[in-house]
C-alpha cells in the first residue's frame, strides 16, 4: 500500500505543478545525424539521351573526368557501367543508402586514368539502382576507399529520367 500511496502522491504534485502553470523541462536537443552525403561542387550527375540510348554519368561537366558512367537501350530493362578501377581489378563494387553489390567487369588499361578502365553489366532494377533513385547518390568502392557520388538538386529528376528510359 505504501507504493500506492507514494504514487498517488507524485501524481497529484504532478497534477499541482502542471495546473500552476509552470513550464515543463525542455526536451533534451539529441545530436543531428547527416542523412545524406554533400554534394562536391563541379561535380554532377550528366543525364544525355537520344531516341534509342541514353547516359547518366557522374564528373565534372565536359570534360574526361569521369568516375562512373552508367548507360542503356531505350526500355531494355539492362544498364552498361563503366568506370575506373585499380590495376588489375575485374568489378566495380557500388553502394547507396545501404544496399551494396559487387558486379563483375571486364578491363584494359585506361589512356586517361592510372589503373583499368572497367565495364560491367547489370539489371536496371537492382536494389543499389533502386535505392540511388531514392537518396541520390552512388558511392564507388575502389580498393579500401570510398568515393561518393552525390547528386546536386537540379539534376535529381535526371536520374528518375534515366531509370524511366532505361525500363
Amino acid at each position: 500500500m505504501r507504493l500506492s500511496a507514494a504514487c498517488g502522491a507524485v501524481v497529484s504534485t504532478l497534477v499541482l505543478v502542471g495546473c500552476a502553470g509552470i513550464d515543463p523541462a525542455p526536451a533534451p536537443v539529441l545530436p543531428t545525424v547527416a542523412t545524406a552525403p554533400a554534394p562536391v561542387a563541379g561535380y554532377d550527375w550528366f543525364y544525355h539521351d537520344d531516341a534509342d540510348e541514353a547516359s547518366l554519368a557522374y564528373g565534372l561537366k565536359e570534360s574526361d573526368d569521369l568516375r562512373l558512367g552508367l548507360a542503356c537501350r531505350r526500355g531494355a530493362g539492362r544498364l552498361e557501367l563503366s568506370a575506373t578501377g585499380s590495376t588489375g581489378a575485374r568489378e566495380i563494387h557500388l553502394e547507396s543508402g545501404g544496399d551494396t553489390e559487387r558486379f563483375s567487369a571486364q578491363g584494359e588499361p585506361s589512356q586517361l586514368h592510372d589503373g583499368d578502365f572497367l565495364i560491367a553489366e547489370s539489371k536496371a532494377d537492382n536494389a543499389v539502382f533502386k535505392r540511388f533513385r531514392q537518396v541520390g547518390w552512388l558511392a564507388q568502392w575502389r580498393d579500401s576507399r570510398r568515393e561518393i557520388y552525390v547528386a546536386h538538386a537540379d539534376s535529381l529528376p535526371d536520374i528518375e529520367r534515366f531509370f524511366t528510359f532505361c525500363g
